[in-house]
């Protein structure tokens, strides 16, 4: 018998990998019986603020489908930041990353191509050495039948991410401890080439602004994820 009732009772509460990939499976069974218009391919997406981990969980969780033999793949969010001369012209360079510093209408693109389940898909991934988008970077195999895409803004209502939510047949919210989101950014932002304080600067102004609009939008997950 399911662990999980049949109707989804929402929202689901998670602590491991495990327990996602046994839901994903699930639900991948369960929408392929009612779908009658986008095919066997189930999409996932994996929402959270910044450092929370979505990448590695996207990661782990495509590996464990490949593991259960569901082939899988990823198509993340971040290929489609603005680029940063874009950013310049814009005057939002300070605040990439924020919800309108990404090209919504690619993303978008990209995403439905993958729902329609019509062969492989070429989409953006993203240079985090140099901060740039990097056009035709990812590519969803054909035989995928599930592929995970994740990103801080999926679940947003506004600045055009409204049109993403129902895209995602499962839509799953990463927590994690502030005590180890934070120092793990900072991090990352000194790997990409700033200064302790820069990083510590930047995650003050921008990510955490982005933390605090993103945290809201869990209210429109299915399941939510808490590592620790």
């Amino acid at each position: 018998m399911s662990r999980y009732p049949v109707e989804y009772a929402l929202p689901i509460e998670l602590s491991t990998v495990s327990d996602l990939a046994t839901l994903v499976a699930e639900r991948r069974a369960l929408v392929a019986e009612r779908r009658a218009v986008r095919g066997a391919r189930l999409v996932v997406g994996i929402a959270g603020p910044p450092g929370v981990g979505k990448s590695t969980a996207t990661a782990a969780l495509t590996a464990a489908l490949v593991e259960r033999g569901i082939p899988s793949a990823s198509l993340p969010m971040d290929g489609y930041h603005l680029p940063q001369a874009e950013l310049v012209r814009l005057g939002r360079r300070d605040r990439m990353g924020a919800a309108d510093t990404f090209d919504v209408a690619g993303y978008l693109a990209a995403l439905r191509a993958v729902a329609a389940d019509d062969g492989e898909v070429v989409a953006a991934g993203f240079d985090r050495a140099i901060e740039e988008p990097v056009p035709g970077a990812v590519r969803i195999p054909a035989d995928a039948r599930v592929v995970v895409t994740e990103g801080n803004w999926l679940l947003l209502a506004d600045d055009g991410w409204g049109e993403v939510r129902p895209e995602l047949d499962l839509a799953v919210f990463l927590t994690v401890a502030d005590a180890i989101r934070i120092p793990r950014l900072i991090a990352r932002h000194v790997r990409s080439g700033k200064t302790p304080a820069q990083a510590e600067a930047w995650v003050a102004r921008s990510d955490e602004a982005n933390t605090a609009r993103i945290a809201p939008t869990i209210a429109a997950a299915d399941a939510i994820l808490r590592l620790e």
